[in-house]
């Protein structure tokens, strides 16, 4: 069952972010979830939805839903160095007990808190596709229905990307047993994206695209026949995360990945290249022009210990980038933007780096980048604008680091003092989802969450 409640109305905001900047006393008209008209400067009627300040939803571009269930189980130190490896062997013994059903109700709790956190899009980077021992469902997409059914019970926007995932390692070494319900020969996959898109439709504004896990898990043959299932929808990687990936690729191609990639492949605007953490500055100046974005996300690639994205050297060649919650360790989109903009100032020893020009708020250069490079890795608006969905995040000005504050001065006081307790409503389509920062099936998708985690961590 999908979130109640009506997708027609009007709304009355003291103050909007609108696609051209903050603008004041902006009335919106929704219908059938879709914004139809949009004023200026004009007085509340009767019966609008009245709030003092409005955002636009943010998007998350990069997320394993299933991964929050395990948030928290990594931290104990093992008998040698600790790495994204070492993690990873965590997870493959996590994701081996998981049902179809488990994975909803973790699903669920992700989204959920996602929406609390002002995400209103996720990009579902979603690979667990088969049986507890490897086996294949009758229905290719059961556990991206699960996803789906997750996405709807929340109400939140998905952009779902069938995974390809069917090597261990550069120039097709053959998968682990670890790996074994990701795995896919090109056929069977081309089955599951299509199954994908007939389960999306049960979803209002549902993007499928598809997502090559990453050159250490696909051929190049692969990965131009993945790619080719995309269309005109969007194509996600990873790359370049970790110092190892890069080493291994080198010795594979006598490339690194990025170096490979945009040598091999014709990357445009539908990519979304995730972490890129290793780059040298002929690859980030490459990446920058190919109209590709960098998926970006702190919280997790500080959780692992990958490392820091050069962002000011991509910053001034006019590279586009969002961010994701990737591993779901914490979900808090303030926290993903002010971690960005911190780890560059440990970086590089500076302030600001975020911020465009003498005199630009680093906090509304950071919320704008993320909102429009979201929205094209995945592929559907993230603006108030007619034509739109009314996917919308209002702010408790009432909050003590928002006292006094319009404008930039807001999102810089957001980002940086008050995080996500400042967030009040969160509305998706014209439907309320969040209400004093609380989802509206809070209760029940916790317990339910609760029971699964009690029982898969017996």
């Amino acid at each position: 069952m999908g979130i109640d409640g009506a997708s027609d109305g009007a709304f009355h905001f003291g103050q909007a972010l609108l696609p051209d900047g903050w603008a004041d006393n902006v009335r919106l008209t929704v219908r059938n979830g879709v914004i139809i008209a949009l004023e200026r400067d004009v007085a509340p009627q009767a019966g609008d939805e009245r709030r003092p300040v409005v955002l636009p939803g943010m998007p998350n571009l990069h997320s394993h839903a299933f991964q929050r269930g395990m948030a928290g189980l990594a931290e104990v130190r093992g008998p040698a160095g600790d790495s994204f490896w070492t993690w990873r062997e965590v997870m493959y013994r996590f994701v081996d007990r998981l049902s179809a059903d488990d994975l909803r109700a973790i699903a669920a709790l992700a989204y959920m808190e996602m929406l609390e956190a002002g995400f209103t899009r996720v990009g579902e980077f979603h690979y667990l596709h088969h049986d507890r021992d490897g086996g294949r469902f009758a229905d290719p997409a059961e556990m991206s229905a699960a996803i789906v059914a997750a996405a709807e019970e929340t109400g939140i926007a998905l952009t779902h990307l069938p995974v390809f995932y069917a090597h261990s390692g550069f120039g097709g070494a053959a998968p682990g047993h670890g790996q074994r319900r990701f795995l896919h020969d090109l056929d069977g996959f081309a089955r599951l994206v299509e199954a994908a898109r007939d389960a999306a439709r049960a979803l209002p504004d549902a993007v499928v695209g598809v997502a090559p896990h990453s050159l250490r898990a696909v051929t190049p043959e692969e990965l131009r026949q993945v790619v080719g299932l995309a269309g005109g929808a969007p194509v996600h990687i990873h790359i370049a995360e970790q110092v190892k990936e890069v080493e291994d690729c080198v010795a594979w191609a006598g490339a690194r990945p990025v170096e490979w990639l945009l040598a091999n492949v014709a990357v445009d605007a539908r990519w979304c290249l995730v972490h890129a953490t290793h780059v040298t500055p002929a690859e980030v100046a490459g990446m920058a022009a190919s109209g590709a974005v960098v998926g970006l996300c702190p919280i997790t690639e500080a959780n692992l210990g990958d490392g820091i994205f050069p962002a000011a050297v991509y910053l001034s060649a006019g590279g586009l980038f969002g961010i994701g919650s990737d591993s779901n360790v914490l979900i808090d989109a303030t926290e993903e933007l002010r971690l960005l903009e911190y780890g560059q100032r440990l970086a590089g020893r500076s302030r600001n780096v975020f911020a465009g020009a003498p005199g630009r708020s680093t906090g509304q250069d950071l919320l704008d980048g993320a909102l429009s490079g979201g929205a094209v890795a995945l592929g559907a608006p993230a603006a108030i604008a007619v034509g739109h969905a009314a996917d919308l995040v209002s702010l408790d000005v009432g909050h003590p680091a928002l006292c006094g504050r319009r404008g930039a001065a807001l999102v810089d006081g957001l980002i940086f003092a008050a995080g996500r307790s400042a967030i009040d409503g969160v509305w998706r389509r014209g439907r309320q989802v969040v209400n004093t920062g609380r989802h509206q099936r809070r209760e029940a998708i916790v317990a339910r969450y609760r029971e699964v985690l009690e029982r898969l961590t017996q």
